[in-house]
Formats: C-alpha cells, sequence, structure tokens
C-alpha cells in the first residue's frame, strides 16, 4: 500500500540557508570532523589570506614548510562546504620515474596509486577521528564520494575541470608543455593551485628545467595569481630538517 504524501509537509526539507541544489551536493563526509588548522608562519597566512580571496596560488619554496598541506588543508575546507562551488580535488603529479606511466599495468586508478600514499597522511592529520580504521574508513569514503582524486598528466588530455580545485604538486617535475596543458583544462567554478620548489626539480634536460621559470613568467602577468615564495623561517615539519637545510644553505649547496 502506498503512503499519501501530507498536505503541504515536504518529505525532503531544504535547511534554513541552504538551496535544494546544495542539498543534492551534500555528501556523506562533510566537514563536521576537519579540525580548525591555523597557520604557523608569515607565508602561510598569506597562503590562507590569498586563498580566502578567491586567488589561485603559486606556493614554492624548502622543503618542510608545509606548501601542499595547507594547500590540500585550505581545498578540504571548500570542496566539503556545499554551499561552496568546489565539488572536488584534483590532485595532479608527474614523477620524472613514472612519466612513463601508460606502460604500467593497471587502470588509471592503480597507476595514481604509486604517489596516492603521502597524501592519505596530509588528510589523517586534518581530521579529528578516534582511531586508524575510522580514519581509514573516511578517507575512503572521501574518494568514494569524490571529494578527491589523483590524477597523472598522463591523462588529461581533453580533461575539462569543473567545479573542481586543482592541486598540481611537485611541480617542479613537469616540462613547460606539460605545465600548459594543465592549466589549460581548467574550466568553470574551477581554481588551481601549484605546490614545488624549482630548486629540486628532478628533470635533467636544461631546457626543461628553464620550463618552469618560463611558466612562472607568464603567472606573475596574471592578476588572478598570487606567487608566495617560502624560505627556511617557514620550516615546521621538524627542527632535524630546519636545521639540515640551513646547514646546506652555509655550505654554499644546492637545496
Amino acid at each position: 500500500m502506498s503512503r499519501k504524501k501530507s498536505a503541504g509537509i515536504s518529505t525532503n526539507p531544504v535547511p534554513s540557508g541552504m538551496s535544494s541544489r546544495t542539498m543534492k551536493r551534500k555528501k556523506p563526509v562533510n566537514s563536521d570532523y576537519l579540525k580548525d588548522i591555523t597557520p604557523l608562519t608569515d607565508n602561510q597566512q598569506r597562503y590562507f589570506d590569498s586563498y580566502k580571496e578567491d586567488k589561485n596560488v603559486v606556493a614554492y619554496g624548502v622543503a618542510g614548510t608545509g606548501k601542499t598541506f595547507i594547500a590540500l588543508y585550505n581545498a578540504l575546507q571548500d570542496v566539503l562546504d556545499p554551499k561552496s562551488p568546489y565539488e572536488k580535488i584534483y590532485v595532479v603529479r608527474s614523477l620524472v620515474s613514472t612519466r612513463e606511466i601508460g606502460f604500467l599495468p593497471g587502470d588509471h586508478e592503480d597507476k595514481s596509486s604509486l604517489y596516492q600514499i603521502p597524501y592519505k597522511h596530509m588528510v589523517k592529520y586534518m581530521f579529528s577521528m578516534p582511531d586508524e580504521a575510522s580514519f581509514n574508513m573516511l578517507y575512503a569514503n572521501l574518494k568514494a564520494q569524490g571529494t578527491i582524486d589523483f590524477w597523472s598528466t598522463s591523462f588529461i588530455r581533453g580533461t575539462t575541470f569543473d567545479n573542481t580545485i586543482v592541486l598540481v604538486d611537485e611541480f617542479q617535475n613537469l616540462n613547460f608543455h606539460e605545465l600548459d596543458s594543465i592549466i589549460t583544462r581548467v574550466g568553470e567554478n574551477s581554481k588551481i593551485m601549484f605546490c614545488g620548489d624549482a630548486t629540486q626539480t628532478d628533470l635533467v634536460k636544461q631546457n626543461e628545467k628553464n620550463g618552469i621559470f618560463e611558466f612562472m613568467r607568464v603567472l606573475q602577468n596574471m592578476p588572478s595569481f598570487d606567487i608566495i615564495e617560502f624560505n627556511v623561517n617557514d620550516i615546521c615539519r621538524s627542527g632535524l630538517v630546519k636545521e639540515y637545510i640551513i646547514a646546506k644553505l652555509e655550505l654554499g649547496m644546492e637545496l
């Protein structure tokens, strides 16, 4: 027997301040367990400010400064907000050693799993979960509901990133053609973040190494971008990392 609807009463009420469109976008995993993380350094604060101003951001500089961590955290805050226009995060990365990733067995997900582990560790510190099993379930749900996905540059041709926050990590390992290909994939209601360190590139050919500097020259002429350089004063990973980087600088070694 079918149940009649009560007159004047909606069977799918929309909470106050939330449209039916945003209600449809509401996902099982939301920001309820997301920690309140604040900047630790001046340049981290500058990143937070630029992000809130809806800027595209290039965060580059020495290791251990939290560039990727704060980029991913800000992106998660937005994507998990049902009122935000952003629906998903695409982490794009290409390791020099896996340029030929297309020759490896498996599908896109199998191949991208090569570099997903560090991001899972980052996300773990962004949520308050009682134990490892609970976090593993939450992370699996984040991926299942499409909040975060991983792409190699080998798979983005012909793709348009709409309603997406694109996080290009380790962008120093991409040549100009690859960087150009990524940024021209950005569609409507999307933004893009670049994280890396131009002095730590794994590229071998000099013309490829120069590509990142040419690319940044272009971005410097775009008002929608903020370019933030992180230095030794921004190192927050550990005292040992900071001590090591400073020792290298004092010896005149490349970072």
